[in-house]
């Protein structure tokens, strides 16, 4: 695996890992830093890609992004979590900027949170949402796209827009006119998947909003493309705020200006948003605001 990752990517690229990788320069040190611990943990790791897709940004760059889990015995330690000695899933999102048949730039979040509540070793607060291996889309056509995803995208950045317009109340964000009935949105661990636009404002929008409200997507310096039925977007960060509010993952109104990195697919379907599979480096933002943890993973064992 780690032959294959230098070989794509370049080695000079610079890939951005989420906390606690940190940046490491090219395939070599992706493999080194992340990947070789991680199969080390698991030796009979598989990737498993649920949705794989490639487009051109509006800064004319190509990108290919990729959501799927790896698999398989988490049979020894990885950065601290214990093993569990069972079948184990680290869910993952990967951007890769292309440059031919070379990846030039590698953007990557994967869920360390939910990985931690699989070994039982969470140490923070309860996610609202529901906990546990996230689907592919219901389609089963995540790695089977065709066209260039213009309708896809244009449904996305009008609710995009719309989210923008939350100071002035819910109706001004016309959730009904973007989102399914019966959408999913698929967070993170530690926030958890959502049913429905009652269940995406319960038990995400209404913490996140309450708390962050000034937060600000970096949409345009980000990277947004799509194909077939399917969005993506990418930007290290993806969004800026300050947390002013309680009432989000536990987190207490520190007055402190924070980034997010988000890494999000959606899957339109009808012109409205079918499913959306979104991760966030939730490890970076308790990082920011003075919270290892890791480090208070460890104090659980």
């Amino acid at each position: 695996m780690g032959e294959a990752v230098a070989a794509l990517v370049a080695p000079d690229a610079p890939v951005h890992l989420c906390h606690p990788f940190g940046e490491v320069p090219g395939g070599a040190g992706f493999a080194e830093a992340a990947l070789a611990p991680l199969w080390a943990a698991m030796p009979d790791a598989e990737r498993r890609v649920d949705v794989s897709i490639r487009g051109t940004d509006g800064h004319g760059q190509e990108w290919h992004g990729e959501a799927g889990h790896y698999a398989g015995t988490f049979a020894g330690p990885f950065l601290g979590i214990p093993p569990t000695g069972r079948m184990a899933f680290l869910r993952f999102h990967e951007f890769y900027r292309m440059e031919g048949a070379r990846a030039v730039e590698v953007q990557a979040v994967w869920d360390l949170p939910d990985l931690m509540m699989q070994a039982r070793v969470w140490p923070m607060g309860p996610a609202l949402g529901r906990t546990g291996l996230v689907p592919g889309p219901m389609t089963q056509d995540g790695r089977a796209q065709s066209g260039d995803g213009a309708e896809a995208k244009v449904v996305v950045l009008d609710m995009l827009d719309h989210l923008h317009l939350s100071p002035q109340g819910e109706a001004a964000m016309r959730l009904d006119a973007f989102w399914h009935p019966r959408c999913a949105w698929y967070g993170p661990g530690g926030i958890g998947t959502a049913r429905g636009i009652a269940g995406f404002r319960a038990h995400h929008q209404i913490p996140f909003l309450d708390a962050l409200p000034d937060r600000r997507g970096l949409v345009e310096q980000g990277h947004f493309f799509g194909e077939g039925d399917y969005a993506a977007f990418t930007a290290w960060p993806g969004m800026e705020m300050t947390v002013t509010g309680g009432g989000w993952l536990g987190i207490a109104p520190a007055g402190q200006r924070i980034t997010m990195r988000s890494l999000d697919f959606w899957r339109v379907e009808g012109r409205l948003i079918r499913e959306n599979w979104v991760l966030v480096d939730l490890l970076h933002v308790w990082d920011q605001l003075g919270v290892d943890v890791l480090g208070r993973m460890r104090q659980l064992l």
